[in-house]
């Protein structure tokens, strides 16, 4: 059975729910509920494993903190023996506008610290991701605001998101990254 690692980026820690930082962490508690399963805590990370379509997924939170995400990756990896191709990143990505969804199969971390940790510790920039878009700073730093809460404005479109972005996971997983990119990217 092939199989998937779906990596969703974020902070553990009862501060963090709710972040913009955490959309990673969103996603794939929508996804896992969705079929029926729970995390559990493992090495580095949250775990859950489902099946869909004769793929296996592996999904995983690292509760490693957003800055050192790589280690939990590349113990992953390298754990379930998973080629880069069949990993999938989910990121925020500031540089997006709010709620618009890219799914790359490389790219640079673009000044992201969980991308970045990844990419020293795999070697490569090469591996796919899901950058969901968080918007524009306004007139706050950068960690205030991908470590503030959404806004009640901003939940509004933010469910329907979370459902898209799990369409896409699955769709990464069974019809393959190029089939899904044309699918999904520039239609959210």
């Amino acid at each position: 059975m092939k199989k998937f690692l779906i990596v969703g980026l974020g902070n553990v820690g009862d501060d963090y729910i709710g972040t913009r930082h955490n959309i990673g962490f969103e996603i794939l508690d929508m996804l896992i509920e969705e079929h029926n399963k729970n995390f559990e805590l493992s090495r580095y990370a949250l775990k859950s494993t489902f099946k869909y379509k004769g793929k296996q997924f592996i999904c995983i939170k690292p509760s490693t903190y957003m800055n050192l995400s790589g280690k939990a990756v590349k113990y992953w990896i390298q754990k379930e023996k998973i080629n880069l191709e069949n990993i999938l990143i989910i990121t925020d990505d500031l540089n997006l506008p709010f709620c618009q969804l890219r799914l790359k199969s490389k790219g640079s971390s673009g000044g992201h610290n969980g991308l970045k940790s990844i990419e020293d510790l795999l070697n490569t920039p090469n591996y796919p991701r899901l950058r969901f878009g968080i918007g524009d700073k306004e007139k706050t730093s950068q960690t205030d605001f991908v470590l503030g809460k959404w806004k009640e404005k901003e939940k509004l479109l933010l469910n329907k998101k979370l459902i898209q972005s799990c369409k896409i996971i699955l769709s990464f997983g069974t019809d393959g990254i190029q089939n899904t990119m044309n699918n999904f990217n520039n239609k959210t």
